[in-house]
């Protein structure tokens, strides 16, 4: 029989003591954090959208320009001084309104002279006839031959003729000299003089004296993807679309015009259609050459299912929304979406009418979570 030694069966059960002593302790410990009750995740404070049902207008937004309805490049007719000028740089002007007058002293003197050629030329046209009366009848009692008669008649016609070309002469000197007025063939906005009074001017110079755009109706031109081509055609055919116009930051209303015109062809190096829309503009608050938001109007969608865009998320598996129960949990719920309109999201699948969605705070929230629905600032309790 082996004898253990006294200090060795000393260690050993100071070992097994400590052991238990351990296990007891942790025992304890952990049913009294049994004991303890489990506090609840707290509610994450979002802020919320019921889904709406309306009808809303399906429409193509587009960046468009202002171009003028009509623009006259005014020029001379004659060579003169300019020595009037009846208007201000970007007045409004109307139609028929003088803008220029050149001298019209040498022409005032044609005018003149080609009026008295024309009093000579008409008198020897009726000297002629008269004489051609009195030959006319020498022919018919033969005191006078054929021949006689011939040259006689012939002369009058030629004194007829040269009457002709003298009342023509008066009428292209009288036009001559109302050229010298220079009058507004439109309504519209005057630009920059390029030539002041006094200065000489040659008929059908390169340069213009001035340039008019008419601004009321006005034009907007625009481009949109050539795949909306077909749709836009198919409803242009059965009513004149509407289209809006909006410069912008602008705290004004939309301009409100219709589609006039679609481009023969598809621009094939961007792979648009040009289109062009005219608007009355009676206030004046489109102007040529300035940028604007364009929206074209194809038809109105009916019971459209609408949620704040704000409210759509885009994960992995695709575009999802958080719903908010009546138990105020929150459920992950996948939609599909038929278009975006400005700040609305037009959904085809996934959600029902009166249902709330989260549009803020979405990324505190997970799915089966507790939600608080907070109030937006301002709003009554």
């Amino acid at each position: 029989m082996i004898k253990m030694k006294k200090p060795l069966v000393f260690g050993i059960a100071c070992a097994a003591i400590l052991a238990g002593t351990l296990l007891t302790d942790t025992g304890a410990e952990l049913h009294a954090q049994a004991k303890k009750p489990v506090r609840d995740t707290p509610a994450v404070s979002v802020m919320v959208a019921t889904v709406a049902q309306q009808t809303v207008p399906v429409q193509i937004q587009a960046i468009g320009n202002v171009e003028a309805y009509s623009t006259v490049t005014l020029k001379s007719r004659v060579d003169g001084q300019i020595v009037a000028v009846g208007f201000k740089e970007g007045q409004r002007i109307r139609k028929g309104a003088v803008l220029f007058r050149i001298d019209p002293r040498p022409f005032e003197t044609a005018l003149r002279q080609a009026e008295a050629n024309q009093m000579r030329d008409t008198a020897q046209q009726e000297q002629t006839r008269s004489q051609e009366r009195r030959y006319q009848e020498l022919l018919q009692k033969n005191f006078v031959s054929k021949e006689a008669y011939a040259q006689i008649r012939t002369n009058a016609d030629t004194a007829a003729a040269v009457a002709l070309a003298s009342k023509a002469a008066v009428e292209n000197a009288r036009l001559q000299l109302d050229y010298c007025t220079i009058r507004a063939p439109i309504d519209g906005f005057v630009g920059k003089i390029m030539l002041q009074m006094g200065n000489m001017v040659k008929a059908n110079d390169t340069g213009p004296l001035v340039v008019i755009n008419q601004v009321q109706p006005i034009n907007v031109n625009f481009a949109v993807p050539e795949q909306r081509l077909l749709e836009i055609r198919e409803h242009m055919g059965k009513n004149r679309l509407p289209v809006e116009a909006l410069p912008p930051n602008s705290d004004r209303a939309a301009a409100v015009g219709t589609l006039s015109f679609v481009d023969n062809a598809v621009d094939t190096s961007t792979g648009t259609i040009k289109l062009k829309a005219v608007f009355p503009n009676k206030d004046s608050a489109l102007w040529p050459g300035q940028f604007v938001n364009v929206s074209l109007k194809l038809y109105d969608q009916k019971d459209a299912l609408l949620v704040p865009s704000q409210a759509v998320q885009t994960g992995p598996k695709g575009q999802y929304v958080y719903v908010v129960k009546p138990d105020l949990t929150a459920e992950v719920r996948k939609v599909e979406l038929d278009r975006v309109d400005g700040d609305n999201a037009i959904v085809a699948k996934g959600l029902r009418k009166g249902e709330t969605v989260v549009i803020k705070g979405q990324l505190r929230v997970s799915p089966g979570a507790k939600v608080k629905i907070a109030q937006p600032a301002g709003a009554k309790p």
